[in-house]
């Protein structure tokens, strides 16, 4: 079941979810007037849940429903978990729940506010099959009055050491300045996680801590197949030059990546090892200097990869 935008649902009507046992997917978008427990009595109610998808419901502004001490919310088979723009608090939200989930296959976290590392170690602790895990994260004033993102290396840590099925890692950044660490990881971090897990896909977009170091480690990862980076400027010609040596690498895509030129991609035009390249809004590589570098080259100067980005937690 998918409810997107109606804005006449409430509680009590989401209450009526919770008659069908069997249900297996659920997704909410935007519905404005359901609360936490609206949603509680679905959580409750429904023991087949495989697959949640909540965002921008702004009106779930309660832990409550994430308590699994207080209430029967069986979630033995989800495997598909999405939260977008969600509050949590520590020891009795997010983490109640994934001390609970033991077949988490995918994560998604949007923009959720008080998420910790505890948060993601648990996850790791009890989630040993997890394929994907999709992070979306702006500076928030932590407990050490540091602004900054919440979660450290730490969590990186635990994703290496717990997740061996880790195949998908997306980590996005909004709203952090390149000239201040408003960043909790470091490229330390990111480069051990990326060596201790077979990634074949990554994302990093705002990743202002990555530069030519880290492009250089992936260069070396042998599991590595697709390669997303947005807005990294850190990154610079040198880098992307590295990654022609990519064992793996067969799919690339370089999106507001002003710093970026025509030299950096041009090993790839000469090895013609990538099945696809994607340059979108890339101000400094033309369409004519790519030709040939893929089997495949899609290039625009529009943005849909940012139209994308909305659509999913907007």
């Amino acid at each position: 079941v998918t409810l997107s935008f109606c804005s006449y649902i409430d509680d009590s009507g989401l209450g009526f979810l919770s008659c069908f046992k069997k249900l297996m997917s659920l997704r909410l978008k935007a519905l404005q007037e359901i609360t936490s427990a609206g949603l509680l009595s679905v959580a409750v109610g429904c023991k087949s849940l495989s697959a949640l998808r909540l965002m921008s419901c702004k009106n779930v502004g309660s832990v409550e429903w994430l308590d699994q001490s207080r209430y029967d919310f069986c979630c033995d088979f989800l495997k598909d978990l999405t939260l977008a723009r969600i509050t949590t608090e520590q020891e009795i939200g997010l983490c109640c729940l994934l001390r609970k989930c033991k077949a988490l296959e995918n994560i998604s976290l949007y923009y959720a506010l008080g998420v910790h590392d505890n948060d993601m170690i648990t996850l790791a602790q009890n989630n040993r099959n997890l394929r994907s895990i999709s992070l979306m994260l702006t500076p928030q004033h932590c407990e050490d009055y540091v602004y900054r993102t919440s979660l450290t290396d730490d969590s990186l840590k635990a994703i290496a050491l717990w997740c061996p099925m880790l195949q998908s890692f997306e980590l996005t950044f909004f709203g952090c300045k390149p000239d201040y660490p408003e960043i909790g990881f470091t490229q330390e971090g990111l480069v051990m996680l990326i060596q201790s897990c077979p990634i074949r896909d990554l994302t990093l977009s705002g990743a202002n801590i990555f530069d030519d170091e880290g492009m250089k480690a992936l260069s070396c990862a042998r599991f590595l197949e697709s390669l997303k980076l947005v807005r990294c400027i850190a990154i610079t010609d040198a880098g992307v030059h590295l990654l022609a040596r990519s064992p793996s690498l067969i799919n690339l895509t370089l999106e507001l990546c002003d710093g970026l030129t025509y030299h950096g991609v041009a090993e790839f035009v000469r090895a013609r090892k990538l099945e696809s390249l994607t340059i979108e809004k890339c101000s400094r590589i033309s369409l004519k200097a790519v030709q040939g570098a893929a089997k495949t080259v899609h290039h625009t100067d529009d943005c849909p990869g940012f139209k994308e980005w909305v659509e999913r937690c907007v």
